[in-house]
């Protein structure tokens, strides 16, 4: 019998961390996934998840655990799709550490994904785009960094991840531009369009000339922060959530290149969508 700790370990610490280089957000999702799966194969063989052995977690039990986050847990297949493959990085890694037991691999490897549903991507009409974008009051400080998260979201078409994690050297005032880091550590350069330049540009002068020799602001009642557009994701959220003051429209949906392609303007002045896609972070319900 082999114990399944050590394997584990070696593989999330090891060959996650170590070799392939993994982001930190890939490691915590793979760890999840085990986590999931050792208490599920815990309760269901009795046994602690510290002893568990690899033969214990056969092709049979990774079939049940996996119908076990859709039944029970409500999983839709794209999240039950992420722990399948999570579990097969791990067993191809133990091909090369445990040939003894290469039959038993070969089994779990196979196990198929499930195919997925491509939903419609929903999208704002042009008034209700620009009341979420008037709803920040620009003469607060706050409002002004609201306002240029918002045009700098819906200009640059950026996730709320490479929205929060933006500094204020990523953005270049010289040629009106920000630089962004994306998924999978993908770098890319972005121009700003007249229009939607305007916020950032005003965010960055005011933030670099009120910066003190410890690169923060103090405000009276408040504590020091970091003067730049880095916030988290929740934050980000929360707050586009209280400031949209006016109330919203119904939204309607269509395909990205519907919405991309309907304008209502006379052609002299058409420079933007009638419907803008709505961008944001994809989630499952377990991360």
């Amino acid at each position: 019998m082999t114990p399944i700790a050590p394997l584990i370990e070696a593989f999330l610490e090891e060959t996650l961390t170590r070799q392939r280089g993994v982001s930190r957000h890939t490691r915590d999702s793979y760890a999840l996934s085990f986590q999931l799966l050792f208490m599920f194969a815990a309760k269901r063989l009795k046994v602690s998840p510290s002893a568990l052995t690899l033969e214990q977690l056969d092709a049979g039990l990774i079939s049940a655990f996996l119908e076990y986050l859709e039944d029970k847990r409500k999983n839709a297949p794209v999240t039950r799709n992420v722990r399948l493959a999570a579990i097969k990085s791990f067993f191809r890694f133990l091909e090369y550490r445990q040939p003894a037991a290469l039959e038993h691999l070969r089994r779990v490897l196979a196990i198929p994904f499930k195919k997925t549903d491509r939903r419609l991507v929903p999208y704002l009409l042009r008034a209700e785009l620009q009341a979420v974008l008037d709803a920040p009051d620009p003469a607060t400080r706050d409002g002004i960094r609201d306002r240029a998260m918002l045009h700098l979201a819906v200009c640059a078409g950026l996730r709320v991840s490479e929205l929060t994690g933006l500094k204020l050297q990523d953005i270049d005032l010289s040629s009106m531009s920000i630089r962004v880091l994306g998924k999978g550590r993908r770098e890319r350069t972005l121009p700003l369009l007249e229009d939607h330049g305007r916020s950032p540009a005003r965010l960055a002068r005011r933030s670099r000339a009120g910066r003190n020799t410890r690169g923060v602001r103090q405000r009276p009642g408040r504590a020091a922060e970091p003067m730049g557009l880095r916030l988290s994701a929740q934050t980000a959220c929360s707050d586009r959530r209280s400031s949209a003051s006016q109330p919203r429209q119904e939204t309607h949906l269509a395909p990205r290149a519907q919405a991309h392609m309907r304008d209502d303007r006379p052609a002299s002045n058409a420079r933007h969508p009638q419907g803008v896609a709505v961008v944001g972070a994809r989630h499952s319900d377990d991360h």
